[in-house]
C-alpha cells in the first residue's frame, strides 16, 4: 500500500508544507527563543518579552495535512486561512493606525507579513486548485 503523497504528489502542495515548516522554526525562534535570550541577557526574567500562543502547532498541523492529505484537508485549509488572514488584516489595522516600532514589534511585524503571504497563497490554492488538496 503506498501513502498519499506518493499516489498523487503535488509539488505545489510540498512547497506550501515546507513553507510552513519552515514558518513555524522562524516563528519558534523570534517569538520564544530570541526574547528568552534576550531576557536573560539583560538579566530580566525570562519570559518578559514572549506573546504566548499556539499558532505555531496549528501551522505544524497544517502543514501536516497538505503533505499526508487527510480527507480534511481542504476545509483545514480554508478554515485555517481565513481565520488568519482576518486576524493577522485586524491586528495589522490596529497597529498600523500609531505603530510604535521596537525591535520586538518588527520581528512580530516581518513574521505577520510572511504568515499572510502564506495564508494566502493556501487559500487561493484550496479556492482555485482544489485538487491538488484531495486525497
Amino acid at each position: 500500500m503506498t501513502s498519499p503523497i506518493e499516489n498523487d504528489w503535488s509539488p505545489w502542495t510540498s512547497f506550501l508544507a515546507h513553507l510552513f515548516v519552515i514558518l513555524v522554526a522562524w516563528t519558534l525562534f523570534i517569538k520564544y527563543l530570541f526574547p528568552i535570550g534576550f531576557a536573560l541577557v539583560t538579566n530580566e526574567a525570562w519570559a518578559t518579552y514572549i506573546y504566548w500562543d499556539l499558532w505555531p502547532i496549528a501551522h505544524l498541523w497544517l502543514a501536516w495535512a497538505l503533505l499526508a492529505r487527510p480527507w480534511y484537508t481542504r476545509m483545514l485549509a480554508i478554515g485555517m486561512s481565513v481565520v488568519e488572514i482576518v486576524i493577522i488584516t485586524t491586528l495589522f489595522i490596529w497597529f498600523l493606525t500609531d505603530p510604535k516600532w521596537s525591535i520586538w514589534r518588527t520581528n512580530w511585524f516581518v513574521n505577520k507579513v510572511f504568515v499572510l503571504t502564506a495564508f494566502v497563497l493556501v487559500l487561493s490554492t484550496a479556492l482555485f486548485r482544489p485538487e491538488t488538496l484531495k486525497t
